[in-house]
């Protein structure tokens, strides 16, 4: 058990599988005490109860402003304070422009980018009352870079992105740090039933040849959510194999 945030209190959202579970229990190694906020109750109840004392469950649809409001008066209410924000709740929808409905376009920008407004809202009230905090919204490589058949996911990354760099510059005078994490592929869910073989063959030529494991990604929202990160805002941290900074090829190149 470390001490890197003894005595701070977090919320995660989405933080009842996958990456957001690797956060929260992140989070708990370090001594933080952890709410989970996710829309999936079974899993996110199980994972507080395995955590026991220290993390907390409560049904939240990111999307939705009433539910964002209610669970902040939870925390409120319980703790009295929030010093670490993360804002991981998403979906991804693959199609093309062409195939992609707005329907499925406007319910990516509810999750994703609306999700992450309104996250930011009313973490951010209460950690003024709180003294400071982190806040720290999860991207993608796909919020620096495109990719076919990701455009509504790209769009709300790049969004996130963007919203970042201007609450930064809002909430800093309150003590209140704001970063963007950018992941590239994790190893979170089964991929489509793709064998461990296939997937290392996918990320060959990245400078990193493999896919991420979910407590990279933790470890870097770590660092965000301690002191140590004190002097960065508005800032973008790259945990994506080296994916966007080029393609690997044999020999020199040209």
């Amino acid at each position: 058990m470390g001490t890197r945030l003894e005595g701070k209190v977090a919320l995660v959202t989405g933080g009842s599988n996958g990456l957001g579970e690797a956060i929260v229990r992140r989070f708990v190694d370090e001594g933080a005490r952890v709410v989970i906020g996710d829309i999936d109750v079974d899993a996110g109840e199980r994972l507080a109860t395995e955590l026991g004392e220290v993390c907390d469950f409560v049904q939240l649809d990111v999307g939705d402003e009433a539910a964002w409001q209610s669970a902040l008066e939870t925390v409120e209410n319980q703790f009295g304070r929030l010093d670490v924000g993360v804002n991981n709740g998403g979906i991804v929808v693959h199609a093309s422009l062409d195939e992609m409905s707005l329907e499925e376009f406007e319910r990516i920008v509810r999750v994703n980018q609306t999700g992450t407004f309104l996250g930011m809202k009313y973490m951010a009230r209460l950690m003024k009352t709180s003294g400071g905090g982190s806040l720290i919204n999860t991207s993608s490589v796909r919020g620096l870079m495109g990719a076919n058949g990701l455009l509504g996911y790209s769009a709300t990354k790049f969004a996130v992105r963007g919203m970042t760099k201007a609450a930064a510059m809002e909430l800093g005078p309150f003590g209140i740090r704001v970063n963007s994490i950018h992941p590239g592929a994790v190893a979170t869910r089964l991929l489509g039933g793709a064998t461990a073989e296939q997937v290392d063959a996918y990320f060959a030529d990245q400078a990193i040849p493999r896919i991420a494991r979910p407590i990279e990604i933790a470890n870097m929202a770590l660092f965000l959510a301690s002191d140590e990160s004190s002097y960065s805002t508005g800032s973008e941290f790259v945990c994506d194999g080296g994916v966007s900074a080029g393609v690997r090829r044999p020999g020199a190149g040209f």
